[in-house]
């Protein structure tokens, strides 16, 4: 009879302690209640940092994760689902979709970026569903991939990136169809208030296409100066999306400098820079004798002047005369010989 009950409490004992060990596993897998865990390891870095920001609102302006023996944690507050955007070393950007109280674990490989993985909600498995249908992938595919997707799945925050990346931040914006699509994705989703933003930011970016008025606006310049669409409504003009880290934005940088210089007839400009480091964007400016206003917030392209503009993505340029849109990206070459030739014929 003892022996009966000595087995039948070890047994509960043992219950016990695999509850008490399940539990605390559960915990140290988790993030605390009103907070997002993001947890990773990367082949082939061992040591840096990363950057990380929300395009809705999800965090407050930029956190930098520091890589330490090819490991990193981040760990924020979290109100509601959101989407954060990692900044890798090579300035790709890759998202994670966030929720209160949940934690994910990325893997990567720093020379494969494409197919990172990140597991643990179901938006995050969802995206990687569509990496992987993409890695093989050519640009158009992609863009098909992606218009598809959003139709399939609307309800998702995916969804919602997506039609950010493909089809306004891309390199041949379609803002047509991004506008169709947010349609379909606002019926799905009539209570994101993110979505209502970004149709009307569509409706902008629509606004500053060739042969219209460039949008109003008023920014502060990093000498602390305003301007505002008065200061470029006449003459020749060209506001360019420029960044310490994009050589081809900085060229074009360079490009102005020159046509500033070679001619007689005033050239207005207006450079942005998405830097997040406002001190680097001076220092690199004064090395390369930048003189003109500019702009750089430290919001990347969440800048709100970015989105006052209907700019989306680096490099970006416009070119405007008397105040309205007459060439928008354009190679560097194509840059030079449209801005010699105005400023010829003025």
């Amino acid at each position: 009879m003892i022996k009966q009950h000595s087995s039948t409490y070890h047994h509960a004992a043992t219950r016990l302690l695999l509850f008490c060990v399940s539990a605390f596993l559960l915990l140290a897998c988790s993030s605390k209640s009103g907070y997002f865990k993001i947890e990773g390891r990367f082949l082939h870095i061992n040591q840096g940092e990363l950057y990380v920001y929300s395009p809705d609102g999800g965090i407050k302006g930029i956190d930098t994760i520091k890589i330490q023996a090819g490991r990193f944690a981040y760990e924020t507050p979290m109100k509601q689902d959101a989407i954060l955007m990692l900044v890798f070393p090579n300035f790709s950007e890759h998202p994670v979709f966030a929720s209160p109280g949940g934690s994910v674990d990325i893997k990567a490989d720093a020379s494969h970026l494409k197919e990172m993985t990140v597991e643990g909600t179901k938006e995050n498995k969802l995206m990687n569903t569509f990496r992987k249908m993409i890695v093989s992938a050519s640009p158009p595919e992609e863009k098909n991939f992606a218009a598809q997707f959003i139709e399939d799945h609307p309800e998702s925050l995916v969804a919602t990136y997506l039609i950010r990346k493909y089809f306004i931040q891309s390199t041949e914006p379609d803002y047509k169809k991004a506008l169709a699509l947010a349609e379909t994705i606002h019926k799905a989703q009539p209570d994101n208030g993110t979505m209502v933003q970004l149709r009307q930011s569509l409706k902008t970016l629509m606004k500053s296409q060739k042969n219209n008025t460039i949008p109003t606006f008023r920014a502060t310049t990093t000498d602390n100066r305003t301007v505002t669409r008065a200061d470029l409504s006449k003459g020749i003009a060209v506001i360019n999306v420029w960044s310490t880290w994009n050589y081809e934005s900085q060229e074009a940088q360079r490009i102005i400098r020159d046509m500033k210089k070679r001619h007689d007839t005033p050239l207005h400009a207006l450079g942005i820079s998405i830097d997040a480091n406002k001190k680097e964007c001076i220092r690199w400016m004064e090395n390369n004798y930048i003189e003109w206003e500019n702009v750089c917030d430290g919001m990347m392209l969440e800048s709100p002047l970015m989105k006052q503009l209907g700019l989306s993505r680096i490099p970006e340029t416009l070119v405007i005369k008397d105040g309205r849109i007459v060439e928008r990206d354009l190679s560097n070459n194509e840059l030079r010989r449209k801005l010699d030739d105005m400023l010829k014929q003025e």
